[in-house]
């Protein structure tokens, strides 16, 4: 049975994640998991998996394409092992990740081509997929094969609004159960209220401004460190931000380890602003585009207004913003593939409490997302990931992050603190720092569905090629990683995997798959369907690497560059 443990303050579990990733095996001894298995309880029982005749292996004939995995193979039906180019001490907390999570091999096969992938995981997790009514709801019914704790509720129904005061009528009105990002100017009403609860979340995330370097003006490092400049950080969070919100000093949050080493950010001075553009050869400023989606996220509350304001800002240092509101996913796209030829409003939530989540993802090499990424900070970060000590590492952190500063791919401003509010008789109710709340350890007042509202839509439910919080807080109902965060927290811990256990030099991790694991549709989970997910985001050219948009970027920027990408 699935167990799911307390939340504990993020200052622990970073450093028992980190400990538990560093665990060396003692000699002649069976190495310690990187989690321990819960007690044994009753589960649904499933029929042992065939003997796998064909166990899948991928290999890379050697490290030289620049990705951080050698291979990934199939030592029997119920284990995975992962051999590394280098050590990675992040590795469970990687791999715990949902974006990860794993489906039937035979289920890829024929649901990849077809797209039906997108709208129809087939996973491990407590709810399966029941109807996507497409522009109003998702449901979800409660999976009669989940080989855990089962849901407490028969349905799940997400549901979702753009507008914050339409989110908290519909929970007001009784007729959602829970709703995310209520608005800064919500806050004391819902604490007033003793029908409703407010359920703050930690502010692991960072809002940031930014530019590609590969457009003029903004190929020339001068006026991007106007821009730094000409932005007022301080008036926008005491503006437009709910308690619990900070300046961001760095681009990580602090409460990571080595988030907040180097220099801070440079503060608001408009004048050095100006004197740098005209340094740069534009003494009268310049026109340009200010991009962003109108979807509200925990790090962004109120994108029309902030937006509105950094205008004006800009404007009084001379730099000229038309503002232009894009569709979510085609910003998403847009963006992520460095085609955007302004300056644009994005931000990032923690998915796992390790800085390569923040540095690596952003500004590792191959990630286009800023143009042509910059090598001095890199080289760093690249060195950095192998070390499981953050005191030995922290040297390399402190010269990324002045990099960052010196070199301004995008302006920090502001780590967002945001909450969830529910139904004051919902039991179970959290808010996740990580986004990712779990719906099937909440009973609603005894009701048999549980509706919550969201803030968009899911772009799709095939989540190895997504990287919006709707979508992928969606796949974490239905699909399952290797490992998983608790709930409610950022502990790892066994999920599809019993435990994964490193070599002495933290270059091979070996995964022990759970027995008697039946997917959602009946079939038996082996150690092929694991290679499989994997393996067809890995390899570029494999037939099966089709997704939404195909850019699969938290694969490509979590474990380097793709096998065989050209």
């Amino acid at each position: 049975m699935k167990t799911k443990f307390m939340y504990l303050s993020l200052a622990v579990l970073v450093i028992l994640s980190m400990s538990l990733a560093a665990c060396q095996p003692a000699p002649a001894a069976t190495p310690a998991p990187v989690a321990a298995e819960p007690a044994a309880t009753e589960a649904p029982v499933a029929e042992e998996p065939a003997p796998v005749a064909d166990l899948m292996v991928m290999t890379a004939p050697d490290c030289d394409y620049g990705g951080l995995i050698k291979e990934i193979a199939a030592l029997d039906a119920n284990t995975v092992q992962f051999t590394m180019c280098v050590p990675d001490p992040a590795f469970p907390s990687k791999a715990a990740f949902n974006v990860f999570g794993i489906q039937p091999s035979e289920w890829l096969e024929s649901a990849i081509p077809s797209k039906e992938i997108l709208e129809k995981p087939i996973g491990t997790g407590a709810y399966v997929v029941d109807a996507w009514n497409r522009g109003d709801s998702l449901v979800f019914k409660k999976n009669e094969n989940y080989w855990g704790t089962p849901a407490i509720t028969d349905t799940l129904v997400f549901k979702w609004s753009s507008e914050g005061a339409s989110r908290l009528l519909e929970l007001q009105a009784g007729t959602v159960d829970g709703i995310d990002n209520p608005t800064p100017d919500d806050f004391a009403t819902i604490e007033g209220d003793d029908t409703l609860a407010l359920y703050p979340r930690e502010a692991l995330n960072i809002f940031y401004v930014a530019m590609t370097n590969t457009f003029a003006p903004f190929d020339n490092v001068l006026v991007r460190q106007a821009v730094a400049y000409a932005i007022d950080r301080q008036r926008i969070v005491d503006t437009f931000y709910t308690p619990g919100s900070t300046v961001a000093s760095h681009f990580t949050p602090c409460a990571i380890p080595n988030g907040c080493v180097g220099d801070e950010w440079m503060a608001f001075d408009a004048d050095k602003a100006k004197e740098l553009l005209t340094e740069a050869g534009f003494p009268d400023g310049f026109d340009t585009t200010i991009y962003y989606r109108d979807v509200v996220r925990s790090y962004l509350p109120e994108p029309g207004s902030v937006a509105t304001d950094l205008q004006a800002q800009l404007a009084e240092v001379g730099i000229n913003a038309e503002i232009e509101v894009m569709e979510s996913g085609a910003f998403i796209e847009e963006s992520n593939a460095g085609r955007l030829d302004g300056i644009y409003l994005l931000g990032w939530g923690a998915d796992y409490p390790h800085i390569t989540n923040f540095l690596d993802f952003h500004f590792g090499k191959s990630n286009p997302q800023f143009g042509t990424p910059i090598p001095e900070v890199y080289e760093n970060l690249e060195q950095a990931a192998q070390l499981a000590d953050p005191a030995e590492a922290e040297p390399l952190y402190v010269a990324a992050n002045n990099a960052l500063r010196e070199f301004v791919p995008m302006v920090p401003i502001a780590h967002g603190g945001s909450a969830t509010a529910f139904r004051a008789d919902v039991v179970g109710a959290h808010a996740s720092p990580l986004g990712n709340e779990y719906f099937a350890v909440m009973d609603p007042g005894g009701r048999d569905t549980m509706v919550w509202m969201q803030n968009a839509e899911p772009i799709s439910l095939y989540c190895a090629d997504e990287t919006d919080g709707e979508s992928l807080r969606a796949c974490e109902q239905t699909i399952e990683p290797l490992l998983a965060y608790e709930v409610g927290g950022t502990d790892v811990e066994p999920s599809l995997a019993t435990s994964c256990d490193p070599n002495e030099d933290l270059t091979v991790w070996t995964c022990h798959l759970r027995e008697g694991v039946q997917f959602s549709d009946g079939s038996a989970l082996d150690a092929n369907d694991v290679v499989m997910s994997w393996g067809i985001v890995w390899d570029a050219a494999h037939p099966l690497h089709l997704g939404n948009t195909g850019q699969f970027q938290y694969f490509s920027t979590l474990w380097g560059n793709l096998l065989n990408a050209e």
